[in-house]
């Protein structure tokens, strides 16, 4: 849980150094449940980013304004009325819980001096923001209203007294002491469920750290992280798996992700905040979008599948057209022998000897019989070609589909998702535009770019646009080209400025080849390369789709060099 009672402890230690006496200037509300105040402090403006979003419940400094809507919500229209021009007289933790309680005082209509409280409770998905009148204690509005249909305990409506989440009966983890920490800590078998039960602010992490450090006990831990804090010597921490995506964070050192995890120091705990928030947000919003993109291409896929088999029966019926051609000519030469209104006649087939029998239309002569089973051969013939060429299309935009798939899964900025996106855009296969600019606009190639172990550059195209033109455009002739063989992926470009390439060159550029591949979880990965010059595009072939010769294939390990450069 990245905010328990000590790191909120720690958020409001930063808030009252910073926000003290400061006078908000502007409030925006981004997203539905989340808040910005700018406020103009003696240290200069500082922007307040507040969450109440249950897979986002924080608060903390941020140094830039999200993009806001054109119009502002009701209760963000509420704050301004309340709040403009506003001065901060104090923050302040309610007891030791996740409450953050911000003093305010402002002018009325009348213009008489009132006070005025922003509470924000950071409670996951019970996380509320609430305006109270001081005098009254009265809710004036809150940006989650809670009804007795959801909560019959305690609402959260205007008008409404504010009444504080129940009470747990826990010591707060700053006024504990030696003693009550000890007796929590008798049961062996479960000390850390004792510390959750009996101490209030802390989190199961936080309490598993206190347990799991050996050099101090538990309580002399505890201690030392509010020292820490109070004195403003804590160093802030972001922990990060093997994959570089922030699992945790905390306002003091958690010993129990010393192994297995990297942990990332902070100057403030904004910064921490920032990072952990900002990384994780994108991530999850990286994999959102990758697979709502990835649905949309399944789906023409799987279309595309459909027509295929459709296309191979009309084929195989067309192929099958022979016995027309027959037919026509065993009734041309046995127009004697069909009687008129016959639905079926039996003539000698004089290629084999054998008795053939021939359906008729009896509505026609023999003769136009005949015409029309030469008419039905020849539409096959022509059918055939046709399904032929149509085959060969659909093959095509299902190579085309799955080399954006393979870029989607590979993406790792949403700036990537975006422009595969519009390249499904212009190429037909998403039909609806947001915003007509945005599509018509021309964005800057900025491919992916590494330095080889030798010094050599390689630049690998982010979607097929970026492919067509690093290839056509960026490369010259004798620079290298790379792209896994048989395996959707990207191009490679090895730069090589009149210079040879060694072996070592040519491995290395063919691994990051395997690497922005759908093959990038295998190994020994065939990867075809060659020189630009071999390398052509066909007339009216999709983004990406190219043709070339002169190559030659390099088993490879998916692999990025060491002397990476990335989104350069």
């Amino acid at each position: 849980m990245p905010f328990d009672g000590v790191v909120t402890f720690a958020a409001v230690k930063e808030f009252k150094d910073k926000l003290t006496l400061g006078k908000i200037e502007k409030i925006y509300q981004p997203q539905p449940e989340q808040l910005v105040f700018t406020i103009h402090t003696k240290q200069g403006k500082q922007r307040l980013f507040i969450s109440a979003s249950g897979s986002h419940s924080a608060m903390y400094l941020v140094n830039e304004t999200p993009e806001n809507p054109v119009n502002p919500p009701v209760f963000c229209m509420v704050l301004r009325k309340h709040l403009n021009s506003a001065r901060i007289t104090d923050i302040i933790q309610h007891e030791n819980d996740r409450i953050v309680e911000i003093l305010l005082e402002t002018v009325n209509e009348l213009g008489f001096s009132v006070n005025k409280k922003l509470i924000v409770e950071i409670m996951g998905k019970h996380s509320n923001i609430l305006l109270i009148d001081m005098t009254s204690g009265k809710i004036i509005d809150s940006i989650k209203h809670v009804s007795i249909d959801v909560n019959r305990a305690r609402q959260t409506l205007p008008g409404k007294t504010y009444e504080y989440p129940p009470a747990q009966k826990k010591i707060p983890f700053t006024e504990i002491t030696e003693d009550e920490f000890n007796k929590l800590m008798e049961n062996e078998l479960q000390p850390e469920r004792n510390l959750l039960s009996g101490i209030q602010g802390i989190s199961p992490v936080f309490a598993q750290a206190l347990i799991s450090d050996d050099t101090h006990s538990g309580f002399d831990s505890l201690q030392h992280a509010i020292n820490t804090i109070y004195s403003g010597t804590n160093r802030p921490e972001v922990y990060i798996d093997e994959n570089g995506k922030p699992c945790d964070f905390h306002a003091v050192h958690l010993s129990i992700y010393d192994q297995g995890y990297k942990a990332l120091q902070f100057d403030s705990f904004s910064e921490a905040a920032s990072f952990y928030f900002t990384n994780r947000e994108a991530s999850n919003t990286i994999k959102q979008k990758s697979n709502d993109l990835l649905r949309v291409i399944k789906a023409h896929t799987d279309k595309l599948k459909l027509k295929t088999q459709r296309l191979n029966e009309d084929l195989l019926k067309a192929e099958n057209s022979d016995k027309y051609r027959l037919y026509g000519e065993l009734l041309t030469a046995n127009l004697h022998l069909c009687k008129p209104g016959t639905s079926k006649v039996t003539v000698t087939n004089y290629y084999d000897g054998q008795m053939l029998e021939i359906p008729m239309d009896p509505k026609f002569s023999a003769a136009k019989n005949a015409q029309n089973y030469y008419k039905k051969y020849g539409k096959s013939k022509t059918a055939i070609k046709e399904k032929k060429i149509q085959l060969e299309e659909v093959s095509r935009e299902k190579a085309y589909l799955e080399s954006v798939a393979a870029l989607t899964e590979g993406a790792a900025s949403i700036e990537e998702i975006d422009l595969l996106r519009q390249e499904l855009i212009d190429s037909g296969f998403i039909r609806y535009r947001k915003n007509r600019k945005a599509s018509q606009r021309k964005d800057k190639p900025s491919p992916h770019k590494y330095t080889l172990s030798s010094g050599k550059t390689v630049m690998a195209g982010r979607n097929n646009k970026e492919n067509d033109w690093l290839t056509l455009k960026k490369a010259s002739s004798s620079d290298l080209w790379f792209h896994t063989k048989d395996i959707p992926g990207t191009h490679v470009i090895l730069f090589l400025d009149g210079s040879k390439a060694s072996d070592t060159d040519l491995f290395e550029a063919a691994a990051i080849a395997a690497y922005h591949s759908k093959g990038s979880g295998s190994e020994n990965v065939p990867v075809d390369f060659t020189r630009v010059k071999y390398v052509k595009k066909p007339s009216g072939a999709k983004p990406g789709m190219v043709i070339f010769t002169h190559n030659k294939t390099l088993y490879v390990n998916p692999q990025l060099p060491d002397g990476k450069l990335m989104h350069s």
